[in-house]
């Protein structure tokens, strides 16, 4: 009797396909979760400090204000 070449041998053809689905499943799951765990690895992340200058920046509060949530974030 013939066998085919795609699916292999027996057992152990059987497997090996088994082993090459398991394998392809997994890599495709961790490309996923990396993928939806980082909008974008490389962009620097934004401090306190930096939304603080922002909205000082922006006039959205004063300087009294700005100087105190400063000192608040310092320490």
């Amino acid at each position: 009797m013939m066998h085919g070449y795609w699916m292999g041998d027996g057992w152990f053809g059987m497997g090996l396909w088994w082993l090459l689905l398991v394998a392809l499943v997994v890599a495709v799951g961790v490309l996923v979760l990396r993928r939806a765990s980082s909008d974008n690895p490389s962009a620097p992340r934004e401090t306190a400090r930096d939304i603080l200058d922002k909205r000082y920046a922006r006039g959205e509060i004063d300087r009294d204000e700005y100087e105190q949530k400063k000192r608040d974030l310092a320490g």
